[in-house]
């Protein structure tokens, strides 16, 4: 939800100044490099997520068979 705000607020201009000040400091042949690394920070969050998300419904599951037998 806060992307979309923050993308409201910057126009068009702002967004390619932005790209040309990215440009000159690292360079074309940086900017493939420093993706891949987004992308691969970006991955391995989302993997994180979904081991935290498996294991926090495992433990319920076993909370819930635990109780069913009792």
């Amino acid at each position: 939800m806060a992307q979309f705000n923050l993308l409201g607020v910057l126009g068009t201009n702002e967004i390619i100044i932005i790209l040309i000040i990215v440009l000159l400091l690292f360079g074309g042949r940086k900017i493939p490099e420093l993706m891949r690394g987004l992308g691969k920070g970006v991955r391995e969050f989302n993997d994180a997520k979904t081991n935290v998300k498996k294991e926090i419904e495992e433990s319920s599951n076993d909370i819930r068979n635990s109780t069913e037998v009792k």
